[in-house]
């Protein structure tokens, strides 16, 4: 699963590589995230670190695909990491500002024991968010994703993540 989907991004990235306005960036910062359903747990902080390529289609709309290693879970001993690949489309209101919005794929790739028993390898989200950038490059932004799926394995058990992300990063 793990290949199909950096197989994706490669493809996508190939296919978008000569449009006008392309640039690659890093981006890394915090993770404040919980579980939601039927688990009565506290929020967990955490951080982010990844990669992105930022497709300008007109002046005021661009797609950016991510690939992001998340550290997420809830309270202080129940961890679980995704490959997170959000394909974000952005809207500029104005010079430097965007909202963005769009659907998210993760694939688990370690949790703690208690919580690998019990989890999904997949998750699904839809991220919310905003960011700036300025003129030499470096960004800021802040995005909520909502779980979609529920990522229990347990029957009638309902489990799913939510959480806020802030950050910063750099476009080449």
């Amino acid at each position: 699963m793990k290949k199909i989907i950096l197989s994706a991004i490669a493809v996508m990235a190939f296919g978008f590589a000569n449009a006008q306005g392309t640039k690659f960036g890093v981006k890394a910062g915090v993770n404040l995230t919980n579980f939601t359903g039927d688990a009565d747990t506290d929020a967990k902080t955490s951080f982010y670190v990844g990669g992105l390529a930022d497709f300008s289609i007109s002046e005021k709309f661009h797609i950016q695909p991510e690939l992001l290693y998340s550290v997420e879970g809830a309270d202080d001993d129940l961890s679980i990491s995704y490959l997170r690949v959000p394909v974000m489309a952005k809207y500029y209101v104005v010079q430097g500002l965007s909202l963005q919005a769009g659907p998210q794929l993760a694939v688990k790739v370690g949790a703690d024991d208690e919580v690998d028993e019990v989890t999904k390898s997949i998750d699904f989200a839809l991220g919310f968010g905003a960011g700036y950038e300025l003129t030499n490059g470096l960004f800021f932004d802040a995005r909520y994703n909502l779980g979609l799926a529920n990522i229990s394995d347990a029957d009638g058990f309902d489990l799913g993540n939510t959480g806020l992300q802030v950050g910063l990063g750099y476009r080449f």
